[in-house]
């Protein structure tokens, strides 16, 4: 017989995931078609011209930046939209006043951004796979950094609901501060090209951690060493999910 705590934590990420498959063509297709894009225009006909990017060619370079790109934004988007349109029809306050624990909550969530992150990462990866020889330098590096920043960003996503007080709030975040550290996250470039300042002030970005480990378990190439990558997103996770636990256990923003 299954624990209650289990069937509330499976409910909660079985209704997580239905919600985003049951819309694939709004939630799955788009990151699809808009890494296609970035690999015909920014791999094909940028890539040509720029040549080799830190010993591999420039699609091979770009191409773990824009996996990692799309499983941080759909991780994130994910939760922030969920969490925020249980909280606007009062769906929210039927899972607070349940006798269950609001770490199943948290992980209910995360766990169903994870699976969108993840899912729309593999088809990206896919997508990759028609443009370049994808080969695989160290799996283990490859599946820890992706799962740890997916939950990351599912975290943030969560974090960015708990304060959102309309839906517009939802979006000021990506738009202001995900997207711009994305792009500047290394994605397109190497660190090695900026001047020795610019690279101090890049190291400020966590997204670069993330970026460059990821880069390293298939290329094995990263401008950032293993230990400090790993130490920043566990760091971070650490501290969001002590803040998410701390605001719902307080109510805050969820009770009216």
């Amino acid at each position: 017989m299954s624990h209650p705590y289990f069937i509330a934590f499976s409910s909660l990420l079985r209704k997580e995931v239905n919600r985003f498959t049951r819309i694939w063509l709004q939630t799955l297709v788009p990151p699809a078609i808009t890494m296609t894009l970035y690999f015909l225009i920014f791999g094909n006909l940028v890539g040509s011209r720029i040549g080799q990017m830190g010993g591999f060619s420039y699609m091979e370079f770009i191409m773990p930046g824009l996996i990692m790109m799309s499983v941080i934004t759909n991780s994130y988007s994910n939760v922030a939209s969920s969490f925020y349109s249980a909280k606007f029809q009062r769906n929210i306050e039927e899972l607070l006043v349940a006798p269950v624990p609001n770490v199943l909550i948290i992980a209910g969530y995360v766990g169903g951004g994870m699976a969108r992150g993840l899912c729309v990462g593999a088809i990206v990866t896919a997508v990759a796979m028609l443009f370049v020889d994808v080969q695989i330098h160290n799996a283990w590096v490859l599946v820890s950094v992706v799962m740890l920043s997916s939950i990351l960003f599912s975290l943030a996503g969560l974090l960015n609901a708990i304060f959102a007080n309309s839906f517009d709030d939802i979006s000021i975040i990506p738009t202001f501060v995900l997207t711009p550290l994305t792009y500047l996250g290394g994605v397109f470039y190497s660190m090695s090209l900026l001047p020795e300042f610019w690279q101090g002030v890049s190291k400020l970005n966590p997204i670069v951690y993330m970026i460059n480990a990821f880069r390293y378990g298939f290329l094995g190439s990263s401008d950032i060493g293993l230990g400090p990558a790993f130490a920043v997103i566990i760091g971070f996770i650490a501290l969001f999910f002590g803040i998410a636990y701390h605001l719902i256990n307080k109510g805050t923003g969820l009770r009216h």
